[in-house]
């Protein structure tokens, strides 16, 4: 949330500095994230205070070159000697005409540093002396774009009437935001007025509230209202009002200011209202057009479950399918509003408008929340009422509602307010020994600083002062205070836990054990890691069809079931998935936006219905995916191989990965297919154990194009490995084997073969390593050869091998029959021939 300190020096003093309130905030538990300067040292944009300032236009000429250009003469201030400091400037602001006079604006001078007003974005530049159809210009008034305020350029900033002038623009407007994580546990701070509850407890201050009174009429705002709720657990509360008689249009620049500063466009007063005070009382409301609910001048609105096929077109202009679970808003015939959610479109504030009920409301969390979700409604008013509002606070925001609507727009307040209180909130009696705190926290804190903490956070002590245990109860704006544990945690933050000496465990940590599969997940990422690649995480969640995805046209996708999500965080997140193959295609487009060379891998789980029909958890099983594509290294001043990179690649990290994990001697790669591969460029990774059966661990290849063209990654090939993580852990070996330095040299030889095309080099190498016998130490093959010597259907591989022994250096004789064994075994087992 965005916490100006302009608006919250309104309710509270600040005695340090930004910096030293936000490190205070942080300690207490509101997280500041971030500190945005707006026009203050510190930000992007400085407004220098030798040349931006507040002035107040004397008169406004017609440019006499130019239709669309306009003179206009600004005072802003007074020299050393008392003279008037004035400037005449070229613009063309479409809100000033020719014979305006008094408005104040924002003048920068030449050398000023702005946002360039004509540019996208935030581009800076400074303010140079121009000739504009003839007129020497070096000075502008600003937009709020030039100035960082906001996006707006359709005209210069008017201030307000009391803006002072010839004052540096950084005193009267510069300002300071503080971005603040609200957590679940903190949602009570979700407004101006709750952080500066904390800013008081944590600063020794006093809170000033809002001032809530307004003058009234004379009608009873009874005779024009009636209320009913028909079920008090969902809707505890209802407070209404209505004002008739106002007028619709901008609000008060004060108001825009706050607004934009929070991060809110402003539209008009009503809605502004609305939304002002949302942020500052953290208590949503909603403005109804009464003239569209009422009947013979008096209107009915009801809360109650929405009707089996109800449906209502909510002010973005979409009609929803309400559930039965859908809290609704409705007079006597149909819905007029989703509850907590957002108002409906037939019941909106327009042009027309004179007369409007203000709602404000509490409402069951759990149900707000499950609604919001389901209709993908995530509105800055359901954020609040997901998280819990106080039923207490809703009279404060409701009166400080109408104040502002009188003020901003006119009209007359009905005289009295509409509360449907039903089953008021008694908020809890808590028993609690101060003697607790130093045992939890592990620090001794006077009992006359807890007492003093807890008053500062408005608790009441209902307990004499000489009492050993404290009677306390929580202020009509906490929810989540239940126990005497949330006062010590209460009391522990404003202390400061940055106060609570650290002690160190005075018995011995038992050894760790250590997890077998993570440890093997380490070793994998490290081999990856090693070889070039980065780690990736996707989210677990996805969708069936964003994974089918990743089959090609006209092959069947995964036909398994999935794990679903009940509440799931998004609606494209609503299963547990299958592959991690889905994640990886999304991360290699993402990044290959950005980079020419991406290689990345994930160790993760899938996640499938658990076999046993009892079983609650779905089965977990480990895979590795790597994805690359691009260039075969990134570009670099010293030159690179900027060739795509294609399936060796690929097959070469595989293969750095098995020899790291000491399997590569047992693993082979054999053609396959796959519906999300290339037909021809897809090899299945098989190892053996000695005397063991093979098993396929997974297969890697090149993308099918038409997959690749889905994922719009068809501009150079895709490569993708997918493996099972759990068979190759069951290869793997803990260590390498290793071996004396040889005493004797090896003899070399190379040997050509022609065997039939659908021969491949690896049944070709298992020949000849198992006819060459113990001598034969490798085989390498070096060379592929065709042409028409050989004949049709025919190919040549060339192997070079490696004979060598432990006692002896060999001589041709023993070279001989190993050679002709191998000879042999081509011929016959192969129907192959040696190459002359």
């Amino acid at each position: 949330m965005r916490v100006p300190i302009s608006w919250l020096k309104d309710y509270v003093d600040i005695p340090c500095s930004v910096e030293a309130l936000a490190e205070k905030l942080t300690f207490a538990g509101l997280e500041v994230e971030k500190i945005e300067y707006i026009g203050l040292p510190g930000g992007e944009l400085v407004w220098d205070k030798d040349k931006i300032f507040t002035g107040q236009l004397l008169k406004v000429e017609r440019h006499p070159n130019a239709d669309k250009l306009l003179l206009a003469t600004v005072a802003y201030g007074s020299h050393a000697d008392g003279s008037p400091r004035e400037i005449t400037v070229v613009t063309g602001a479409p809100n000033i005409k020719p014979g305006d006079s008094g408005q104040k604006v924002v003048l920068a001078l030449s050398g000023a540093k702005l946002y360039d007003g004509h540019k996208e974005g935030k581009v800076l530049m400074t303010l140079k002396p121009a000739v504009l159809r003839g007129i020497k210009n070096d000075s502008m008034v600003c937009s709020e774009k030039e100035l960082g305020l906001s996006e707006e350029h359709d005209g210069i900033i008017i201030l307000p009437d009391d803006a002072p002038v010839g004052v540096p623009l950084q005193d009267y407007l510069g300002d300071a935001v503080l971005e603040i994580a609200i957590l679940p546990n903190t949602a009570r701070c979700a407004s101006i007025i709750g952080v500066a509850r904390e800013v008081a407890a944590l600063t020794g201050q006093k809170v000033r509230y809002p001032d809530l009174t307004y003058s009234e009429g004379d009608t009873p705002v009874e005779q024009l209202a009636n209320i009913k709720i028909n079920d008090a657990k969902l809707n505890p509360r209802f407070t209404a009002g209505v004002i008739q008689g106002i007028q619709l249009g901008q609000s008060p620049y004060w108001m825009q200011r706050r607004l934009n500063l929070m991060g809110q466009r402003p539209i008009s007063n009503v809605v502004d209202i609305s939304n002002y005070v949302m942020f500052e009382w953290g208590q949503p409301t909603h403005t109804f057009d009464f003239d569209l609910i009422q009947k013979d001048g008096k209107a009915f609105v009801q809360t109650r479950l929405a009707h089996d096929g109800e449906k209502l077109t909510t002010l973005d202009g979409r009609q929803r399918d309400l559930l039965p679970t859908d809290i609704v808003v409705a007079d006597h015939h149909k819905a007029i509003g989703l509850a907590a959610v957002m108002g409906g479109a037939n019941t909106e504030v327009n042009d027309n408008t004179q007369n409007v009920l203000l709602e404000v409301a509490a409402w069951h969390q759990t149900s707000v929340r499950k609604t919001a979700r389901h209709h993908d409604l995530h509105s800055e008013a359901s954020y609040r009422f997901a998280r819990g509002v106080h039923p207490e606070v809703p009279m404060s925001a409701l009166k400080r509602g109408l104040q502002l609507l009188k003020h901003c727009c006119g009209g007359t307040i009905a005289q009295g307010v509409i509360d449907v209180y039903p089953n008021p909130r008694v908020e809890p009696l808590i028993s609690f020994n101060p003697a607790e705190c130093e045992r939890i926290l592990g620090v001794e804190i006077p009992n006359a600083d807890i007492v003093r903490i807890l008053h500062s956070l408005e608790f009441s002590i209902e307990s004499p002062a000489e009492a050993t245990t404290l009677l306390v109860r929580p202020p009509a704006h906490r929810l989540d205070i239940e126990t005497a544990s949330d006062l010590i945690e209460e009391v522990g933050r404003i202390y400061g836990y940055q106060r609570v000496p650290s002690s160190i465990l005075s018995d011995e940590v038992p050894p760790a054990q250590p997890n077998p599969q993570v440890v093997f997940e380490d070793r994998v990422k490290d081999l990856l890691v090693g070889a070039g690649l980065s780690e990736m995480v996707a989210y677990r969640f996805t969708t069936p069809q964003q994974e089918a995805r990743i089959y090609a046209p006209g092959t069947a996708p995964d036909d398994k079931p999935y794990v679903s999500i009940i509440n799931p965080i998004a609606p494209d997140r609503n299963v547990m998935r299958h592959t991690l193959v889905t994640g990886a295609l999304e991360t290699l487009s993402a990044n290959l936006r950005h980079h020419s060379h991406v290689a990345l891998f994930e160790v993760g789980a899938v996640y499938l219905p658990s076999e046993d029909s009892n079983g609650v958890l779905p089965e977990e099983q480990p895979r590795l995916t790597i994805a690359m594509s691009g260039g075969r290294e990134a570009r670099s001043w010293r030159g690179s191989d900027v060739a795509a990179m294609g399936f060796y690649e690929l097959k070469g990290v595989i293969e750095a990965l098995l020899d790291g994990l000491y399997v590569l001697d047992s693993a082979s790669f054999e053609p396959t297919s796959h519906p999300s591969y290339y037909p021809g460029r897809t090899a299945a990774i098989v190892l053996k154990k000695p005397r063991g059966e093979a098993k396929h661990i997974g297969q890697f290849g090149e993308l099918h194009p038409l997959v690749a063209a889905e994922w719009g990654l068809d501009k150079q090939p895709v490569l993708l490995a997918d493996l099972d993580l759990q068979a190759l852990r069951e290869f793997a070996a803990p260590r390498a084997t290793a071996h004396d330095v040889p005493t004797f040299p090896a003899s070399y030889e190379d040997l050509a073969v022609v065997v039939n095309e659908e021969v491949t080099a690896a049944q070709v190498e298992l020949v000849i390593r198992r006819a060459g016998g113990n001598l034969l130490r490798e085989v390498s093959l070096f060379d592929v050869y065709r042409g028409a010597q050989l004949g049709a259907n025919k190919k040549s591989l060339a192997y070079a091998l490696t004979y060598q022994a432990e006692d002896r250096t060999l001589t041709n004789a023993d070279l001989e029959k190993p050679r002709n064994k191998i000879i042999r075994a081509i011929e016959g087992q192969l129907g192959g021939a040696i190459r002359a």
